[in-house]
């Protein structure tokens, strides 16, 4: 496709690039008229360079009871050699940051893990490029607290422009004064940027604005201006920005200082004045004598801006010692054994192995993951399971399903789960799970929500388009995320490719903002996915017996690259009644490789010819 310039009058977008297969292009709206890494063993992680003068921050460790037979756990720890720590002193950080970005740029489907984390302080002069599977952080209570002149830069060179495959990869807790007034990030799914204050502009698109579908931002100020330019949908919750240039199809907003106005699907902008409940991602930070703390903000009602505009922000800070400090080896049954004995659970960057649940059972758990931690289960069993207990919070790292089957991979709150958690509830965070793609995975269910008042905080939940172990029935996943509980908030839902219904929600009183949904694109024919008499599985669909429901924002796309000729009957499904309400729905043929009749159930106009189109529903019923 043609390239796009910010002075381009109509630049052009196309859907996300697979194998090489041509897109459509869709004219912007809104203001504007490698060789692949081979997937190597999965049990144990690349090793990174130390940050050679940082001074590791003190790690406060305390012995915990053992019982008969067992080896001692202690909370606290060295957070081992993936993890880099850098003060304003330290020499050599460009360097450092290099020679992780050389390993990563283009390690889509790889086995390194890596966390870049800066101490408070000023930077000069450094460009920190993230490739896969890196976290940059800054580890003050504030952004403020650690500001880096220079940028942190995602672009898409290993792609030959392509920003569309930019997964996997994070921002946190920095204050940036980009080189050029404007700092690049240009990413797709996974790849969040939090608590990040931009003292000028902030680029969604890749150098010569190539094809982009992204992203997430949250609790983040951005001064200038926001440029999504090719970005084919955006959410930004919570947060606060100069201005915002354009949008393509669906652009979302919740509690956004300086946000758009309310006008889908053209603009194509759904602007909420507030979240309705949110509570930040927990995340590390330095104490007052230099150790490691855990910081975990409170929850937000009606929340509307970040959380550290006035200083320290409101929450309570734990203290390592508190936390099992995992290392790749380590087992499901010593993380079992570390939960069991009050201790919460912080894994560090690598690949575990696990051959059994992971039990979450002590209310206000905290399990948080650093650098892409990745769980890979091991004879199908399910990955975790969380108690219908108050206050969980899960952040920070990616199941990868295995190649004997799991039933689920996540499971929060147990069958039948009904106590009420609206005053604390569970939070899961850039929690993503892929099924495919780095090897063979399997997994009937991804995601199921048992427990009510959840709050899923920004997912991706991936069966695999593209790598190792891909294939209709190689990498077969029925179904991406079930909501059984009741009261269940989504806020930056992602979720693609499923064999069957990609979303299935049957819990009451549940709202979604904002989804993003391609359909699988290798159905093999239209027989492969008909559902009784309707032709496909919808991408969201709310049971039949559900009297009250709400989303905001939602989009779904086809690519039947296999049979371009299949016909989906719809994007979304929900029982007509006025407690189930919609509001700026649409649905997208990408280059006319299938179609869609409607958008939701029989409502709203198909999708036709090879133009790339949305058909949009502004409010349903």
């Amino acid at each position: 496709m043609p390239p796009v310039s910010p002075e381009s009058p109509e630049p052009s977008v196309g859907r996300r690039a697979v194998l090489g297969a041509a897109a459509a292009a869709a004219p912007l709206l809104a203001g504007l008229s490698a060789p692949q890494a081979s997937a190597a063993s999965r049990a144990a992680s690349a090793p990174a360079p130390r940050a050679a003068s940082a001074p590791a921050p003190r790690a406060d460790s305390s012995a915990v009871s053992r019982g008969p037979g067992s080896r001692p756990l202690c909370g606290g720890g060295d957070l081992g050699p993936n993890v880099l720590v850098f003060d304003p002193s330290t020499p050599g950080i460009q360097a450092k940051l290099d020679e992780v970005f050389a390993r990563q740029e283009s390690a889509q489907f790889g086995t390194g893990r890596h966390a870049l984390l800066f101490k408070p302080g000023t930077y000069h002069g450094l460009n920190a490029q993230i490739g896969f599977y890196t976290s940059v952080a800054g580890l003050g209570l504030s952004p403020d607290d650690t500001t880096i002149h220079g940028d942190v830069t995602v672009d898409a060179g290993w792609f030959g422009g392509n920003a569309t495959q930019n997964f996997w990869r994070s921002a946190e807790n920095l204050a940036l004064v980009p080189a050029s007034g404007t700092n690049r990030w240009a990413v797709a799914q996974a790849a969040p940027f939090r608590r990040m204050h931009v003292r000028g502009g902030l680029d969604l698109a890749p150098s010569g604005y190539g094809w982009a579908s992204g992203g997430y931002i949250a609790d983040s100020r951005i001064d200038g201006q926001v440029g999504p330019y090719s970005q084919q949908q955006w959410y930004t919750r919570d947060s606060s920005i100069g201005s915002w240039l354009n949008g393509v199809w669906n652009m979302v907003f919740s509690g956004v200082r300086g946000a758009p106005a309310q006008s889908f699907p053209s603009p194509p902008y759904t602007t909420l004045d507030t979240t309705p409940v949110s509570r930040e991602k927990p995340f590390l930070h330095l104490g007052a004598r230099g150790e490691f703390r855990v910081f975990l903000p409170h929850k937000r009602t009606h929340a509307r801006g970040v959380t550290w505009g006035n200083g320290t922000p409101r929450g309570t800070s734990l203290p390592l010692s508190r936390f099992y400090v995992a290392r790749p080896g380590d087992t499901a049954a010593t993380f079992n054994r570390a939960l069991a004995r009050g201790l919460h659970l912080l894994l560090t960057p690598g690949i575990y192995p696990v051959d059994r649940p992971i039990r979450v059972n002590r209310p206000h758990t905290v399990v948080l993951g650093l650098g892409y931690a990745t769980l890979v289960p091991e004879g199908g069993t399910t990955v975790m399971k969380v108690a219908d207990v108050d206050g969980v919070r899960l952040a920070g790292f990616l199941i990868d399903a295995g190649p004997v089957n799991s039933a689920t991979l996540l499971e929060v709150g147990p069958p039948g789960a009904w106590r009420s958690h609206a005053a604390d509830p569970t939070t899961v965070q850039d929690v993503f799970v892929r099924i495919g793609g780095a090897g063979a995975g399997r997994a009937t269910t991804s995601m199921v929500i048992n427990s009510r008042h959840t709050i899923v905080d920004h997912t991706w939940i991936w069966r695999a388009d593209h790598g190792t172990g891909v294939g209709w029935e190689t990498n077969r996943a029925d179904h991406g995320l079930v909501v059984n509980g009741d009261d269940v908030l989504c806020t930056g839902l992602f979720v693609e490719h499923f064999n069957k219904y990609d979303v299935q929600w049957y819990g009451e009183r549940g709202r979604t903002i904002f989804f993003q949904n391609e359909k699988a694109y290798d159905a093999p024919n239209q027989a492969a996915i008909r559902n009784g008499r309707v032709k496909g599985y919808a991408a969201y669909k709310v049971g039949d017996r559900v009297t009250a429901h709400e989303g905001w924002g939602l989009g779904s796309y086809c690519y039947y690259n296999v049979d371009p000729a299949i016909v989906q009957h719809h994007g979304f499904s929900a029982p007509r009644r006025p407690g189930v309400r919609f509001h700026d729905l649409l649905v997208v043929s990408l280059g006319g490789n299938g179609q869609y009749e409607h958008v939701i159930n029989e409502t709203g106009t198909p999708t036709s010819g090879t133009s790339t189109t949305p058909s949009t529903v502004v409010s349903y019923p």
